[in-house]
């Protein structure tokens, strides 16, 4: 059955990958931004295109404020502890819920994230015209550099077999008076990227 096989591999993910880790952090640990190379020298500048997204710096801030997000988590889940995280400010009460409660079963169980989860996020919905803008973003989810540490017995705990290293998540955000923050996270995933 979908729903208990879907079930099975959410319960066996948290046990090795809480919800926001998923979220935590791009590539190996860093801030969340990709290393950059120099963009190549032109000799004239690109012209404009009337097709420009009309909607790409709210997009970009969107991404931004998810990506700031991940970062702090990285923070969080790396010492199991949201302390000397900025995660309020990207994060409303719903999404800092699931985030406070990994990190309690993350102190309970005594581990750690070492590692990093990379992150290819994407807005595919925004709704600007909304009392409250909604954006909606889908995120391909990297775990290969994922490690979950048993700071106990001094041991990396492996991913679930069933665990795929590479798959679509959801996530839900809303602009604020401050900016964009992210409302809801889906920890349960979607199809291999």
């Amino acid at each position: 059955m979908v729903t208990t096989t879907r079930s099975r591999r959410t319960a066996a993910l948290y046990g090795a990958v809480p919800l926001a880790l998923l979220l935590a952090g791009c590539g190996g640990g860093d801030d969340g931004a990709k290393p950059s190379a120099a963009p190549p020298a032109a000799s004239t500048p690109a012209p404009a295109t009337s097709s420009a997204d009309p909607q790409a710096a709210e997009k970009a801030a969107v991404i931004a404020a998810y990506s700031s997000m991940s970062a702090e988590q990285a923070k969080a889940y790396g010492k199991a502890d949201a302390k000397g995280t900025q995660l309020e400010k990207y994060a409303t009460l719903d999404a800092l819920g699931q985030i406070r409660n990994d990190l309690a079963r993350m102190k309970a169980a005594g581990t750690v994230v070492r590692g990093g989860i990379g992150h290819d996020p994407k807005v595919t919905a925004l709704d600007t015209t909304a009392k409250t803008p909604k954006a909606t973003l889908t995120d391909c989810v990297d775990l290969s550099s994922y490690e979950t540490y048993d700071t106990k017995a001094k041991k990396v705990i492996p991913l679930p077999t069933e665990q795929p290293l590479r798959y679509v998540m959801t996530v839900s955000a809303e602009k604020w008076p401050n900016g964009w923050m992210v409302t809801a996270i889906n920890p349960q995933g979607g199809p291999t990227c």
